[in-house]
């Protein structure tokens, strides 16, 4: 089975209504897609009450890749609001429970740094990372590229098989060690699809946080490269029984149109969506 879908639900003006008020952008997202990647839980681990909105929000077959939070991956070591690893990871998981017994869980995606390299002591990491959360669905995402150099890639696919982790497989910007590059491996019985745009230039933080954002997932795939993507799609559905799809090439929009051509070119039909709300201003469906 295949789905597809965007990260976060917030900024995709073609997925609503002219009327859509910003509560109701994750009912009309569901409209389109049966799942979507939850990234403000990498900045702050997302309340009961919100998590129940949203769960309430979607129809019951729609599900949520749930990104982990920053202090659990290392981007944020310094001021962190818990006292100890421990009491980081349990606040967490009684976030990452709510999705889970409701069954709204795809999976957590722990997503690591660039400086999060090969080496021995990150192993150990990810083996303490995959003990803290064992009961759920894992995808890793490398953001250093020595994961995946010649010497390495094997005993690297060979831990995430070992641990029944799945490999999160990027599209993205190849700039050397920043970049890693597209691995259609699978680890386990779901793959992780994750799209970013080929924006070599704008990949790398000049400094400027904020302009950074606006430009380095600006990318609009064109329809040869949405055939090579929809290609690594099949290929991966060989080996596993669920691929997620996720666009993230979205500093200008992008990410809703690509999603959908792909789908298009998958000849793939999304069941139990959320119904589309009638646009007062258009006459018709959005």
């Amino acid at each position: 089975m295949i789905q597809i879908g965007l990260t976060g639900w917030g900024d995709h003006p073609a997925a609503y209504s002219k009327t859509t008020k910003s509560s109701d952008k994750l009912f009309d997202y569901s409209g389109h897609f049966p799942i979507v990647e939850l990234d403000t839980s990498f900045y702050a681990i997302p309340s009961e009450a919100n998590i129940k909105k949203w769960i309430k929000n979607t129809p019951d077959g729609f599900t949520f890749v749930m990104k982990a939070y920053q202090g659990m991956t290392g981007h944020l070591r310094e001021n962190l609001p818990y006292t100890t690893k421990t009491e980081m990871f349990d606040a967490f998981k009684v976030a990452a429970d709510i999705f889970y017994d409701q069954k709204r869980l795809a999976m957590i995606l722990v997503q690591f740094p660039p400086w999060f390299d090969c080496q021995y002591k990150n192993v150990q990491y990810i083996r303490y990372v995959k003990e803290q959360l064992e009961k759920y669905p894992i995808a890793i995402e490398f953001r250093n590229r020595t994961w995946f150099n010649e010497q390495f890639k094997a005993g690297t696919l060979g831990l995430l098989k070992e641990l029944n982790i799945t490999n999160t497989v990027c599209d993205e910007p190849q700039i050397g060690e920043g970049s890693i590059p597209l691995v259609a491996e699978v680890t386990t019985k779901s793959a992780l699809v994750r799209i970013h745009g080929r924006n070599v230039h704008g990949w790398r933080n000049p400094g400027n946080a904020e302009q950074w954002r606006k430009v380095r997932f600006l990318y609009n795939y064109n329809d040869e490269e949405l055939l090579e993507l929809k290609e690594v799609v099949e290929m991966l559905q060989k080996s596993a029984d669920h691929v997620y799809v996720l666009f993230n090439n979205n500093s200008d929009y992008d990410a809703f149109p690509n999603a959908k051509e792909l789908k298009r070119m998958l000849a793939i039909k999304f069941e139990g969506l959320s119904p589309k709300q009638l646009d007062l201003f258009g006459g018709g469906e959005f």
